[in-house]
């Protein structure tokens, strides 16, 4: 069964630019590396870089087990700890997910 959930973080601005430098190397290391992330997309509220949005889906909660413990995983907590003012987790039942192959790029 799928895993999908959403994080909502508040990041310190004077730190927002190091934590995102961080979170695109998280984001690239888990969907390149792990075949159970299926995918991974941040965003952050328009005209305010603090507020990150993360939507993350996993094959099923093994995947999901299975990526907490990555070295690329483990390297963006312990980096961006200090960075982070709040974090909320939001579990989701998935109703449709769908994208075009290819079509999605920085």
């Amino acid at each position: 069964m799928l895993i999908v959930r959403m994080a909502e973080l508040e990041i310190d601005p004077d730190q927002i630019d190091s934590y995102k430098t961080l979170l695109a190397e998280e984001i690239e290391a888990s969907v390149r590396i792990e075949p159970g992330v299926l995918f991974l997309h941040a965003v952050s509220e328009k005209g305010a870089p603090e507020k990150v949005r993360v939507i993350e889906c996993y094959a099923d909660q093994a995947a999901y087990e299975a990526h907490l413990t990555t070295p690329h995983f483990l390297k963006y907590k312990t980096q961006t700890a200090h960075m982070v003012r709040s974090l909320r987790l939001i579990e989701t039942d998935p109703i449709t997910l769908a994208a075009k192959p290819g079509q999605i790029s920085n």
